[in-house]
């Protein structure tokens, strides 16, 4: 910071500890010293509109677009019957679903509990849209939509990432992180015919508690 002549502002910045509940329960450290600097642990820390919590579950950044989405939401279908069918799918789009699709990828592996909230928002946002009652059945209606569900529209997302990688069509920090397959020279396998293989790296989980 000093050769880019930066100075920290120790009253807006938070660092982030990371760790099981356990973990961070065990430790007496409060705070992070830089320099002449005292940084305070938060709970929760906001990165580029996206809220981390120290177990990384992503309940905060949850919780959040919940809240706000269903505000957004409350707010439409108070006008909507002065919209067109049209008016009300651009307003969801706009103020739902360009929460529900932001930085998605990050929710992928978590359990399904944890998407099912935001999937109440689109089930919400689907009736609303099509002036339905809980009472309908909500897979017709996201297919009259040609919405996919959370979950799915996860999967398409890392899906798109990965294959613009194959193609060389990514931005250079996901080209460097994913590494396609190395065949080892002493051991062929039948799987090294496959040439968009990708890499994947050892995890080591047994110390993760």
């Amino acid at each position: 910071m000093t050769e880019n002549k930066l100075k920290l502002n120790s009253e807006k910045t938070e660092a982030l500890l990371v760790g099981t509940r356990q973990k961070i329960a065990s430790l007496t450290v409060t705070d992070l010293q830089l320099n002449d600097a005292t940084v305070p642990f938060a709970p929760a820390v906001k990165s580029l509109g996206v809220f981390l919590d120290y177990t990384l579950s992503m309940q905060t950044r949850i919780s959040f677009i919940i809240k706000t989405c269903f505000f957004h939401l409350r707010s439409i279908a108070s006008i909507r019957r002065y919209l067109t069918h049209d008016a009300c799918v651009k307003l969801v789009v706009s103020l739902i679903f360009s929460r529900l699709d932001y930085c998605n990828s990050l929710l992928a592996g978590l359990p399904a509990s944890s998407i099912h909230g935001l999937q109440r928002v689109q089930n919400a946002a689907a009736r609303l849209t099509l002036r339905k009652t809980k009472r309908d059945h909500i897979t017709p209606l996201l297919r009259s939509l040609h919405w996919l569900p959370v979950n799915t529209r996860i999967f398409y997302k890392l899906s798109t990432l990965v294959y613009k990688r194959l193609n060389d069509s990514a931005p250079e920090y996901l080209q460097s992180s994913l590494d396609l397959y190395t065949q080892p020279s002493d051991r062929p396998l039948r799987s090294a015919a496959d040439p968009l293989r990708l890499h994947i790296p050892r995890s080591k989980l047994a110390s993760a508690g």
